[in-house]
């Protein structure tokens, strides 16, 4: 597999060591045992591990080497099967902090439950509805660790809302914060449609999904500062049609401004008018 052998750089604990390689630099060598004994300068052969992973950041290098200290060695090795299903299944590259990121939250969320805290998750809906492959994968991943004979602590349902973010933040290169933010945001707009209209939205209706991904880009495009083509003989139309449709685009608009610190040109208004007509009309 690789010409050159790995030099250990030290070993964490019995299963993981940070090591380094001529082509790869600094890498983290999973294995069980294969830390027993090991001192710095000893050399590696390429079949004593079971995983590998490169931390090219330097800031990540070390927030790694820190975590590891304060976690059970069984929860590194969860956490890394975590994340090599979640590769192998989203196919694609991952951002190295989900090394960092998901199995700190992992081990807390095993510490919450074992000390009898129960977690929901209220932007669950939201978060399926946004980032479907993500939430499918992260159901996945709560079935696997729930399954596991050496884990005794079962994860609640609530876990698969925020590993999805944790995923879909790995994937985009996106902080986990801003990802936790937008769906916070989209979640406070359908609580304002459903006040409004005095109704239950269908989550799995083909007009929330197309509300959904009409915010989502709104909010990138906001952020950007693009600007929308002004409609404004349909603007005036939809605000003596349909006023109740109208003015909670406008309760939303005010949400997305606010949260954004950033303003939203009056077009916005039609297409979530137009949007909210459909939902709640239920109309194709």
């Amino acid at each position: 597999m690789f010409m050159e052998s790995f030099t250990v750089d030290k070993a964490l604990n019995n299963n993981v060591i940070i090591a380094r390689h001529p082509s790869l630099g600094e890498v983290v060598l999973i294995g069980k045992g294969i830390g027993f004994g090991k001192k710095s300068g000893d050399l590696l052969d390429q079949d004593v591990f079971e995983k590998m992973f490169v931390l090219k950041n330097t800031k990540e290098q070390t927030e790694y080497k820190q975590l590891l200290h304060h976690i059970d060695e069984n929860m590194i090795g969860l956490a890394n099967d975590v994340i090599y299903h979640i590769r192998e299944k989203m196919g694609q590259r991952l951002n190295e902090h989900i090394h960092v990121a998901l199995t700190d939250h992992i081990a807390f969320s095993f510490k919450r439950v074992q000390q009898g805290y129960d977690i929901t998750n209220p932007f669950m809906l939201e978060t399926q509805s946004l980032y479907p492959k993500e939430y499918e994968v992260a159901k996945e991943v709560v079935e696997l660790i729930n399954e596991r004979p050496d884990v005794e602590t079962k994860l609640p349902e609530g876990e698969i809302g925020f590993i999805a973010l944790h995923i879909h933040s790995a994937l985009t290169n996106r902080p986990l914060s801003e990802v936790n933010r937008h769906s916070q945001l989209i979640t406070q707009m359908v609580q304002v449609i459903e006040d409004s209209f005095h109704m239950k939205v269908d989550r799995e209706s083909i007009h929330y999904l197309r509300l959904l991904r009409h915010i989502t880009f709104s909010i990138e495009r906001i952020k950007r500062g693009e600007s929308l083509e002004e409609p404004e003989k349909l603007l005036h139309l939809l605000k003596n049609e349909y006023p109740l449709c109208y003015n909670t685009a406008w309760k939303m608009i005010k949400i997305l401004q606010h949260a954004l610190k950033k303003p939203v040109q009056d077009a916005e208004a039609v297409y979530l008018t137009l949007h909210l007509y459909r939902l709640t009309n239920k109309i194709s």
